[in-house]
C-alpha cells in the first residue's frame, strides 16, 4: 500500500514538474498591459500575433539592429527616430544602398490604431504584413534582405537573441515570420496619449492649454477650417480601427497639392491609392496620418514638399497649391478630385498662430523621451 502512495506521489509530482516546464517553455500569452487612458478603446490585434512583452522586447532589438539591412548600413530606427515621434527630419528617406525613396518617411504614433498603413495602400491593414515591405522591397530598396535572406538570418543566431526568440516564441526557431511579428509588436507599443492637449481634455486639466491654444483648438474644430473631418477623434485621423468602432472609413483624400498640366493628375512619381485601384478619382488621394506629435514630424505630405506647419496651414488656407512652373506646374485648387473639405478659408495673423500653437499642443514630450521606446543597446 505504502508503495503505491509513493507511486502515485511521483507520478503526481513528475506531473506537476512536467506541466511546469509546458508553461515555461510555451509562447508568451496576452498578459500585455497597454499604456492607455481609461476608458480608451483597446486596438484590434491579428489572431495569429498577440501581444506579449517578450515579443514586444525582440522587436525593440530588431528595430534598432542594423544587422536586419542585408549591407548592415541601416535599421529600422535610421527612417524612423524617436525624437522625430519615430520619423525623420528628412524630405523623403534614403535606403540602405543608398536609393533615394519617393515619399516622407511616416510618424509610428498609435500605429496599433491605424485602420491601414503606408501613405495609399486601402489594403494593407496589418503591420506584420506592412514590415515585409521595408525588409523586402526592391523598388525602392530599404533594408534590402532579397537576395540575402541566409545571411542575415545567421546574424540573429547568437545565444542573446535565441533567449529572446525562445522568450519570445517557446521553441520556434529564428525565422523571418517571427521577426515581422517582434517588430510588429514593438511598433503596436509605441502609444502616445499624454499631450498637454490630452491633460485637457481627459484629465480635465484646465490650465493645460493655454488661451492661444484654446482657441486654436476651437478653430481646428470649426467646420470653418474642417480639419476634424480628416483629423478627427481620439487619434487625429480618420484612418483609425479599434474594438468599439463598427464604421468602415476610406480615408484617403486628396487635398490638391498638385494639377500637373490642370489634367487633374498627380506627378507619374507617385499617384497616391490610384496605384493601387487603378481608379481615376483615386490619383492624389493619400491617407491622412495623425496629428498627434505633428509639430515633430516635418517636413510634410506624402512627399515631404512642404516645409513646415505654418506653411501647410497656408496651404490649406489657400485649398490647394498653384504650381506656376518646372514639370510639376498646374493649378492644384482646380483639381476636381480634391476633397470637398480642402475648399479654403481665411485666417488673421493671431489666428494662425492660436491653430499653431494648438497643433504643438498634441506633442507629447513623454512619448519621444520614453526610455522603453530607445535603443536598448545605449
Amino acid at each position: 500500500m505504502k508503495k503505491i502512495i509513493f507511486l502515485i506521489g511521483c507520478c503526481i509530482i513528475a506531473g506537476i514538474a512536467m506541466y511546469q516546464f509546458y508553461l515555461w517553455h510555451q509562447p508568451a500569452t496576452q498578459t500585455y498591459q497597454w499604456s492607455l487612458r481609461e476608458g480608451f478603446p483597446l486596438p484590434q490585434l491579428p489572431a495569429d500575433n498577440p501581444m506579449s512583452d517578450a515579443k514586444v522586447k525582440l522587436g525593440r532589438f530588431l528595430f534598432y539592429d542594423k544587422n536586419l539591412s542585408a549591407n548592415q548600413q541601416q535599421s529600422c530606427a535610421s527612417c524612423h527616430q524617436q525624437e522625430y515621434a519615430f520619423s525623420e527630419n528628412r524630405i523623403t528617406s534614403i535606403g540602405s544602398t543608398g536609393h533615394l525613396h519617393r515619399r516622407n518617411s511616416l510618424a509610428l504614433v498609435n500605429v496599433a490604431y491605424n485602420k491601414t498603413l503606408t501613405w495609399a495602400h486601402d489594403r494593407l491593414d496589418t503591420i506584420e504584413r506592412q514590415v515585409l515591405i521595408p525588409m523586402f522591397g526592391e523598388q525602392p530598396i530599404e533594408l534590402g534582405i532579397t537576395g540575402s535572406e541566409k545571411q542575415v538570418l545567421e546574424r540573429f543566431n547568437t545565444p542573446q537573441y535565441q533567449k529572446l526568440f525562445s522568450q519570445a516564441f517557446g521553441d520556434e526557431s529564428i525565422n523571418f515570420k517571427n521577426i515581422s511579428y517582434a517588430l510588429a509588436c514593438f511598433v503596436r507599443s509605441l502609444i502616445s496619449f499624454k499631450s498637454p492637449f490630452d491633460r485637457y481634455a481627459y484629465d480635465n486639466d484646465d490650465n493645460a492649454l493655454n488661451e492661444s491654444q484654446l482657441r486654436g483648438m476651437n478653430l481646428f474644430f470649426s467646420e470653418k477650417l474642417e480639419c476634424h473631418h480628416c483629423h478627427g477623434g481620439f487619434n487625429f485621423t480618420q484612418s483609425t480601427s479599434h474594438e468599439k468602432q463598427l464604421l468602415d472609413r476610406r480615408p484617403f483624400h486628396n487635398t490638391g497639392l498638385y494639377n500637373v498640366a490642370d489634367r487633374n493628375q498627380y506627378p507619374d512619381l507617385d499617384k497616391g491609392l490610384f496605384e493601387i485601384t487603378s481608379i481615376a478619382h483615386d490619383d492624389g488621394r493619400f491617407r491622412a496620418p495623425t496629428l498627434r506629435n505633428i509639430a515633430l514630424s516635418a517636413p510634410y505630405m506624402h512627399d515631404g514638399s512642404i516645409s513646415t506647419l505654418a506653411d501647410v496651414i497656408d496651404f490649406y488656407a489657400a485649398g490647394g497649391r498653384n504650381i506656376a512652373a518646372e514639370e510639376k506646374q498646374g493649378d492644384g485648387r482646380k483639381n476636381q478630385f480634391k476633397s470637398p473639405f480642402v475648399k479654403g478659408f481665411e485666417l488673421t495673423n493671431q489666428d494662425k498662430q492660436d491653430l499653431l500653437n494648438f497643433l504643438h499642443s498634441l506633442t507629447d514630450e513623454q512619448f519621444i523621451n520614453n526610455p522603453n521606446f530607445s535603443n536598448p543597446n545605449e
